[in-house]
């Protein structure tokens, strides 16, 4: 007898799941007690929904699974920052961060396993792309932190970015469907403005943001205001050149009037001079922005070396003096390897 393959309910649209309820004979309120318990109350079992009769929650169980992302390991940073691995129903690992400071509590979520973009300072750009991680496995990257930070820090999640492994406008169906189940009355109805999708650059997705009315924050990788330096280390800008990205931009600021944020990891003796604070400063012009400056944490397959603090302070002030908006941001959970550009599997083995 052949088997037949369960569903996973929670890639069915909200009418795909009344439809299967009637066909059923079931009344159409089941399907909504459903998806709220989905993505309201983030059920990880048909057993869990308790105002469901039980034939119904087994009938469920013979015809479909909801393939929840379990956590296979974590560890503590001595700043209380935690990396954790978490397991895809596919035996697949990737990495998200609970980020604790004194005003905020931050989840760092993945939406590739590995990457495809291969930028010469990232640990995850030394991976493979195995494949794109499902919108519902985005959310329970979210809802794992979310839990862990209440229970370990007795409080709630404030920020979510999408700055793990992978680049996220490379996934974009399912990054933005993710955005949607955090946000939304239905889901976990977090403010959009706490979330923030960091891109390496993709010029045309970041127009279809703007074209799909995206109310999350966006951030740019920049890392360089040159076209030559920034092809050495982020191949995607031969494709994607400062040019384009300032004209994506524009579009996108003048449909969303929301500004953006360029992140820039300052490399010693490669994009740190005064020189490169200004090109960096022309850039800031192409539309409201505001510039984090952010420490490198070197990895073993670069050379790169974060530059010195006398450096970055005349950097800093230099983009100061010019009126910029710069935020230095420094290190969290370099010791476990869970600082920007330092996610990479390591330790953890794959079952798939």
């Amino acid at each position: 007898m052949a088997v037949v393959k369960k569903k996973d309910i929670r890639s069915l649209k909200p009418d795909e799941l009344k439809k299967v309820f009637v066909e059923n004979g079931e009344k159409a309120f089941r399907a909504k007690q459903v998806h709220e318990w989905l993505w309201k109350k983030s059920a990880r079992t048909f057993e869990e929904m308790t105002n469901l009769s039980k034939d119904l929650r087994e009938w469920l169980n013979e015809h479909f699974v909801i393939n929840p992302v379990t956590i296979a390991d974590q560890q503590k940073s001595n700043d209380g920052t935690i990396k954790i691995g978490f397991k895809l129903h596919d035996g697949h690992l990737v990495e998200g961060v609970l980020i604790p400071t004194s005003k905020r509590i931050t989840a760092c979520i993945s939406s590739q396993v590995g990457c495809s973009l291969s930028c010469a300072f990232c640990a995850t750009g030394f991976l493979d792309r195995k494949r794109n991680i499902e919108a519902a496995e985005i959310y329970d990257q979210v809802v794992l932190i979310r839990d862990l930070a209440e229970e370990l820090y007795n409080r709630p999640l404030t920020n979510i970015v999408y700055m793990g492994m992978g680049e996220p406008l490379l996934n974009y169906s399912h990054v933005f469907k993710s955005a949607e189940y955090v946000t939304a009355e239905y889901g976990l109805n977090m403010a959009s403005k706490r979330l923030t999708v960091s891109t390496a650059g993709i010029a045309k997705m970041i127009k279809k943001l703007a074209d799909d009315d995206a109310k999350f924050n966006l951030a740019l990788s920049l890392h360089a205001a040159n076209d030559k330096k920034r092809d050495k280390i982020m191949p995607i800008n031969e494709s994607n050149t400062l040019e384009a990205l300032a004209e994506s931009l524009k579009y996108y600021y003048e449909k969303t009037k929301m500004m953006v944020t360029y992140e820039y990891i300052v490399f010693n003796n490669f994009n740190d001079t005064l020189e490169d604070a200004e090109e960096l400063y022309q850039f800031t012009k192409v539309v409201p922005s505001k510039v984090n400056i952010i420490e490198y944490n070197p990895i073993d397959q670069a050379d790169f070396v974060n530059t010195e603090e006398d450096k970055l302070d005349k950097f800093a002030s230099y983009l100061e003096r010019k009126g910029v908006n710069v935020n230095v941001r420094r290190s969290r959970g370099k010791d476990i390897d869970a600082a920007c550009g330092q996610l990479a599997n390591k330790g953890h083995k794959e079952t798939a």
